[in-house]
């Protein structure tokens, strides 16, 4: 039974440069929109006792209390159950900060990518570096206890020096968890139709997020490749449940399920969604897809993929099967044996993408 719930918000002032999620300005259509997702939750959610909800976006702090509460009043939760909301920093204030609380939501992810108004401006963004210290100071006062800070690095303009002020910005404010992502033009984006200047090369990214691994080393536990927390009792536990293959529910435009091994994506089309929203077409995972998934999954987290669990659930001998790869990665210093299986070495997660292709369809 699927304990996680992803919900899907399009809506957005803006669309930021970089962005390629399914999102967009049509505020008009909310009430409708908010009408077909509650349909499909309530034709597909079997009333399990929730671990996770995360209601992402597009920007779902757009949305008002009233209508935040009519998709969390669809579900049942579990005592310890984690909520998460993301919000840009200029969407935010401290009453609705302490409306969220009052909601039981007890994490927040805040959209910050940078401090520098000028890098903000260039990438699209509305908010400056004086709101996120103004949402910074409203979360103190609302003793809000966990929040959630994206970071991006690579950015146009950006060199070392400024991402290392950007870092040391971020720990001024205090937030028990950090999440970083490299800039990464994609097809149909803003910045793909028109290619911003002075990006740092691919070299530069590398350096950027070694900087950043050796800044937060003492002080945050770097327990998958993008994601800082505090401590353990701060890991995004909606997250954790992607990567370790548990079955989630995804609601809402574009948004993606995963129940008993079969993963599916909702349209991505306003009005087909609206017409239909309980639409859904499946794609059924082979055993040999499950195990890629394993890997390559697994592999995201700092503590890499455990031999015997995988063994045992497969019926298979997977150091056997990936022998050749195991040893070659780790003989070029990219992955390193642990007690349970392997785990990518710093030099490793650099270039992942390029190493986890390599165990697809062998």
């Amino acid at each position: 039974m699927a304990k996680c719930v992803y919900i899907h918000i399009p809506f957005c002032e803006k669309k930021c440069h970089y962005c390629s999620f399914c999102s967009f300005q049509l505020l008009s259509c909310k009430e409708k929109y908010l009408n077909a997702l509650i349909k499909e939750i309530k034709f597909y959610y079997g009333n399990e006792s929730l671990k996770t909800l995360y209601i992402g976006g597009g920007t779902p702090s757009l949305l008002e209390i009233n209508e935040i509460e009519r998709i969390m009043e669809c579900f049942n939760y579990d005592k310890n159950c984690e909520i998460t909301i993301e919000a840009n920093p200029n969407s935010l204030n401290l009453n609705k900060i302490k409306a969220y609380k009052k909601l039981k939501i007890n994490r927040l992810s805040i959209g910050v990518q940078s401090f520098y108004d000028d890098i903000l401006k260039t990438i699209g963004r509305l908010h400056t570096k004086k709101d996120i210290y103004n949402v910074a100071k409203w979360i103190n006062q609302a003793d809000f206890k966990n929040f959630n800070i994206d970071l991006m690095y690579g950015l146009p303009n950006q060199d070392m020096t400024i991402w290392q002020k950007t870092i040391e910005e971020a720990l001024k404010i205090n937030p028990t968890h950090i999440s970083t992502y490299g800039l990464k033009i994609e097809k149909g984006t803003f910045f793909d139709k028109h290619k911003p200047k002075n990006l740092p090369d691919d070299t530069l990214q590398a350096e950027m997020y070694e900087l950043l691994i050796d800044n937060l080393k003492n002080k945050y536990s770097h327990y998958e490749f993008s994601n800082f927390a505090k401590s353990k009792k701060y890991y995004s536990k909606h997250n954790l449940a992607y990567w370790t293959r548990k079955d989630y529910y995804g609601f809402g435009l574009n948004a993606s399920g995963f129940i008993k091994n079969k993963r599916y994506t909702n349209t991505s089309n306003i009005s087909n969604y609206l017409k239909n929203p309980t639409n859904k077409n499946y794609e059924i995972l082979t055993v040999q897809n499950q195990i890629e998934e394993e890997i390559f999954l697994g592999l995201r987290l700092n503590k890499g993929i455990n031999y015997n669990k995988i063994n045992k659930k497969y019926n298979l001998d997977i150091y056997c099967k990936y022998q050749k790869l195991f040893e070659n990665f780790i003989n070029k210093g990219l992955m390193k044996k642990t007690k349970e299986g392997v785990k990518l070495t710093a030099k490793g997660i650099l270039i992942s993408n390029e190493i986890l292709c390599e165990f697809i369809d062998i």
